[in-house]
């Protein structure tokens, strides 16, 4: 019998008895199993490796401890009662029916639930009331249902400053209400939503019929009532029963390294490098997403039952969301709390950074290095220390005429983003304000960030007027947040009460209102420049916040690159799409790794990786982080730096379709495979936009990875422009100076020429890479770079169409206008083969030259 999964000391392992395939899950302890539906089996003892030898009519095996047996036998059509060691209730293995709903108990027994519903319908869905439980279902949109369970009916509303308002989180659809003595059920165009009017679970499922989840059969909800700082509040559970085939992702940024959370239990609390965003996304093509900011759990170690337990609640309150593509899963996610506002155009460019630059005449040198040496470069970053007293706008003696040195800066076209925290100095005039108005945070020494009045003063006093001196962008740093120093960061409202209410209910919700504060009161005082933050914390709603989350102070290892990508693409499936890390990582390995040659192969296997994350930063405790003093690997890095540049036209575009489709760029192949399972592990491969497969080198040495190349027409090597069999796994050359990357049959690869930061050389040709075996599309969008006017229609879209059969491009009439536009272009049409339109070089001889001017022109391309 073949394994098909372990977890601890539980082994899983499939095959037949007789002709029935089975589950049987072996735990490392005896059980017996003495009665199967009131006929006497030999007491068989089972040890790990054993198998008991039973004559079975049902399908599946699963493992129950004490606690569920009860839960259990309510749902399954076999029961076997349970034998008592001498030493304890150990598990036991349960053979029975998946698949049967009847109700079957011991004689004599009784399995603990709630007294039966008194079900209602009402205006927008259904209410059902259980002793004091008071359960009500919304039907929001077709697509989404909001359920809100109490034992408090009366109790006041908690605020959720992560949702938009109802008319646009929860606006009603029309829907259907049925009921009979055993369930009830509401239906909107695409779900249906069933509650078991005995035991109050809830199931949903498609109007096709297609179960999609289920609350567990007994006792789903449950409120322990506790006093936390003071208040009387519930610990809150809801139990699901995921099924068997599904894979369980989003949640935030974790670092255990795991891309399918199936099996695992993963803690909901900011921290350095822990970011807690309580989205659940499903491989069936569903999200949960769980309506608290308190620290919570969630916990699928039994895998037939998934909990998420917050320690402090009124009600369970959760939306159900459904695609079933995973796409529209994060639009309707969106379209509850916020939509993400296009960066400014230089932020998808290069930033460079370290711990620390000591002054800006430091930070000018660098910069003029770059430009001189023709590196392409956009961002310089000033960390921290900047200051004299931390939490006040004053430099300190390295520093002199600010303003003038941000300005030769800006001549260069260099932008500029200095870090600034939340936590203050008690020496610093803005705590001492804060402090006096009563304003911080209890026992810390941070600010309030949920009290309105505290987040004007700390913007007024701080962040506001480095925005006047001219500085570009806000490194949000310590946002989770830390209180004191040194760092203590984990989940510290929870022992706290805040303006907003009871620290217990509000842990995570710190970084959105920061970030929020700030963004809310930078475009107040200048709408010129686009918000441009950077944090290593987030929670719900935050994506509409013009806020980066980079994944913390993590090790400069390949342990540590290893993990950051199977978290950044759970972050990406979290709903937020703008994500970077520290490449090179910010811990260094030993004292001197910057002569190491092991420590420069990494970086350039982590700038490789960088360079196709949404945005592209390198940053690091090191004393020199400039790609030159990496110098065994520096062409490696100019190569991949000048690639990302040539992308531009493609990552812009793409980061419209973030803005206006609610699209999401750094995409785990689950988004675009979901019914292959083959993607649904794969923590190590990614698609960069709809057209680029790419696939980071992770260990040492290494000069070959595997690849699984997902089901598509062809995919073409993206070096050599050789064209591969999709739906296959590959052996993939990776040489140092060569990270494996496909490109997807059917893709329009929008090339720009070579430039030295973002906004360079606008009318430039544009390389327009075709890579046939496949209908192909494009949308190629440009505005003025920077400002809010995109958002009145002030931008640019020019569609392309590729037609495979008739080898015939078009390049549609340009949609839009705005000040500045390039009128005319020229496009240089390159059909990729073999040795042909490959690599970052601009190719020399393309299939044809198109001179555009913004009317439709359609090309046969030989």
């Amino acid at each position: 019998m073949p394994l098909i999964g372990e977890d601890r000391a539980i082994r899983i392992v499939h095959g037949p008895i007789g002709n029935k395939p089975i589950y049987l899950l072996f735990a490392a302890a005896q059980f017996r199993i003495v009665e199967t539906s009131g006929k006497r089996i030999p007491q068989t003892l089972g040890k790990p490796e054993s198998k008991p030898r039973l004559r079975l009519r049902s399908r599946h095996t699963q493992v129950l401890g004490r606690k569920n047996l009860k839960s259990y036998m309510v749902r399954n059509s076999a029961v076997y009662s349970l034998f008592r060691s001498s030493s304890a209730i150990m598990p036991i293995v349960l053979l029975a029916s998946a698949a049967s709903h009847n109700a079957a108990q011991m004689s004599g027994q009784k399995a603990p639930g709630p007294p039966p519903a008194q079900i209602e319908q009402t205006s927008h869905g259904f209410r059902a009331t259980a002793g004091r439980e008071v359960l009500t279902v919304t039907a929001c949109t077709d697509s989404v249902i909001h359920v809100v369970a109490t034992p408090e009916p009366s109790a006041s509303a908690t605020p959720r400053p992560w949702m938009l308002d109802a008319q646009q989180s929860c606006p009603g659809v029309p829907f259907t209400f049925a009921q009979d003595s055993k369930a009830a059920s509401m239906k909107t165009a695409q779900l249906e939503v069933i509650i078991d009017i005995e035991r109050g679970s809830l199931s949903f499922r498609t109007t096709r019929g297609e179960g999609l989840l289920n609350e567990g059969p007994s006792m789903p909800r449950t409120y322990e009532p506790v006093e936390l700082n003071g208040d009387h509040t519930y610990r809150v559970t809801d139990r699901f029963s995921p099924s068997i085939t599904e894979a369980l992702y989003g949640l935030g940024q974790h670092q255990s390294g795991m891309f399918n959370y199936r099996g695992a239990t993963v803690e909901l609390g900011q921290n350095n490098t822990d970011v807690a965003i309580p989205l659940l996304i499903s491989s069936k093509g569903y999200g949960l997403m769980w309506n608290t900011a308190a620290l919570t759990w969630f916990d699928n170690r039994f895998p037939l039952e998934m909990k998420l337990s917050s320690i402090a609640g009124k009600s369970i309150d959760y939306y159900f969301l459904y695609g079933p593509e995973i796409d529209t899963v994060l639009h309707e996610y969106r379209s509850m709390t916020g939509h993400a506002p296009l960066l400014p155009k230089w932020a998808y460019g290069f930033f460079q950074s370290k711990d620390r630059y000591v002054s800006l005449d430091e930070i000018r040198e660098i910069a003029g290095r770059y430009r001189q040496e023709h590196i392409p470069l956009d961002a310089m970053v000033q960390d921290w220390f900047w200051w004299k007293t931390e939490g006040d706008p004053i430099f300190n003696s390295n520093y002199h005429d600010v303003s003038q040195d941000l300005d030769a800066l800006h001549k260069e076209n260099v932008h500029t983003m200095i870090s600034v925290w939340g936590l203050l100095d008690p020496e610093s005039e803005t705590y001492k304000v804060l402090d006096a108005k009563n304003e911080l945070v209890s026992g810390a020494h941070v600010y309030d960030a949920t009290n309105p009045e505290a987040r004007d003063i700390y913007w007024e006093r701080l962040p506001g007027k480095l925005l006047t001196q001219g500085w570009d962008a806000f490194w949000l740093d310590s946002a989770e947040p830390e209180e004191y120093w040194p760092h203590m960061g984990d989940a510290i409202l929870s022992s706290r009460q805040l303006a907003i209410g009871n620290g217990a209910e509000f842990t995570n919700v710190f970084p959105l209102l920061h970030t929020l504060g700030v963004q809310d009161n930078w475009k107040a005082q200048n709408k010129s420049k686009r918000v441009f933050l950077l944090t290593r914390s987030a929670f719900l709603g935050q994506q509409r916040v013009g806020a980066t989350v980079w994944s913390g102070d993590v090790y400069g290892t390949y342990w540590g690159l290893s993990h950051q990508v199977p978290a950044g693409l759970n972050f990406a499936l979290s709903g937020y799409p703008y994500w970077t890390t520290d490449i090179g990582g910010y811990w260094p390995p030993h004292e001197n790794p910057l002569s190491d040659p092991a420590f420069q192969e990494l970086y350039a296997r982590w700038f490789e990786y960088g360079t196709f994350c949404p945005i592209f930063r390198t940053h690091g405790h090191r004393p020199h982080n400039e790609l030159w003093i990496f110098d065994r690997v520096e062409p490696v890095l100019v190569s991949y730096d000048k690639l990302r540049y040539r992308l531009m036209p493609y990552i812009y575009s793409l980061a419209w379709k973030v803005t206006s489709e609610d699209y999401t760029i750094q995409r785990p192949l689950v988004m675009d495979w979901r019914t292959d399972p083959k993607t649904w592990n794969l923590g190590d491969q990614f698609m960069f936009g709809p057209a680029i497969l790419v696939n980071p080198v992770l260990k040492a040495d290494a000069t070959k990875r595997s690849v699984y190349l997902p089901a598509a027409a062809a995919w073409y090597d993206f070096w050599t422009g050789k064209s591969l069999t999709g739906g296959e796994e590959i052996e993939a050359d990776a040489p140092l100076d060569r990270m494996p990357l496909f490109v997807r049959a059917g893709s329009i690869l929008p090339l720009g020429p070579q430039i030295e930061y973002a906004t360079q050389d606008p009318g430039g040709p544009l390389e327009l890479r075709i890579y046939r075996g496949s209908d192909g599309k494009f949308e190629l969008y440009e505005d003025a770079g920077d400002g809010y006017e995109y958002l009145q229609g002030e931008h640019s879209i020019i569609p392309l169409r590729w037609d495979d059969r008739s080898s015939i491009l078009t390049i549609g009439a340009r949609q839009g206008a705005f000040p500045g536009i390039i009128e005319h272009r020229k496009f240089r049409v390159v059909l990729v083969g073999e040795g042909r339109g490959a690599g970052a070089d601009a190719t020399s001889t393309p299939n044809a030259e198109i001179d555009y001017d913004g009317k439709e022109v359609q090309t046969s391309i030989q």
